[in-house]
């Protein structure tokens, strides 16, 4: 599997990918900061031209036959920051950032959104999961929720714990057992983002940070 910068368009070998016998190829598109799943779609020599001149997604209708631009009508387009492509050359894998962060046409986050008839938030990685249901938390309080109780006490009582955990993951790194050190950074996670949450700083936030830095 390669990974190409999709501003160096010569990277691309666009010739050598192998399409099927209409022409076309399968593009899966994700979320590049999570990888959430976001949608499916057909691309063919042209249209994945045009993505990569361009740094936003085209792709091939079949059922109008014709080019189009993702959002160029509902403004949710696509900002490319990746490419990828299978060993067999015949699937594409483009991690995107989706303006608004909405891709399917329903409204939905994800054209993946339903299990059983039910609209359900498709799995992203998980921190952002445990994000997610952080923020059901805090927007939908239940009595029974330590979570919440978090929430209720505000800042004092979550930066203490933060405080609390930091200092758990330090003694355990000093005692070096693995399975302890891991459960203390997984405590000390939680904390951090019910006190991101708290603030409403989204954790995509914090993502794009950790991608800045490593360019």
């Amino acid at each position: 599997m390669l990974s190409v910068n999709v501003s160096l368009e010569s990277a691309i070998p666009v010739d050598e990918i192998r399409y099927d016998e209409k022409g076309l190829v399968p593009a899966i598109i994700q979320d590049y900061l999570d990888g959430t799943v976001l949608m499916m779609a057909w691309m063919n020599q042209e249209s994945l031209t045009k993505t990569l001149q361009t740094g936003e997604t085209y792709f091939w209708s079949r059922s109008r036959q014709e080019l189009w631009h993702k959002g160029a009508t509902s403004g949710h387009i696509q900002k490319v920051q990746s490419i990828r492509y299978d060993c067999d050359s015949d699937a594409l894998l483009i991690g995107v950032e989706q303006l608004g962060d909405i891709a399917c046409h329903t409204g939905e986050r994800s054209c993946f959104h339903q299990i059983d008839g039910k609209i359900t938030p498709p799995p992203g990685d998980t921190l952002s999961q445990l994000f997610d249901v952080i923020c059901d938390r805090r927007d939908h309080p239940s009595e029974n929720s330590y979570t919440c109780k978090l929430f209720t006490e505000g800042d004092n009582k979550i930066l203490k714990k933060v405080g609390e955990e930091t200092v758990e993951v330090v003694m355990a790194f000093k005692d070096d057992q693995e399975d302890a050190i891991a459960g203390e950074v997984a405590d000390l996670l939680y904390h951090l983002l019910v006190a991101l949450a708290h603030h409403k700083v989204d954790i995509k936030a914090v993502y794009r940070k950790l991608q800045e830095r490593r360019k």
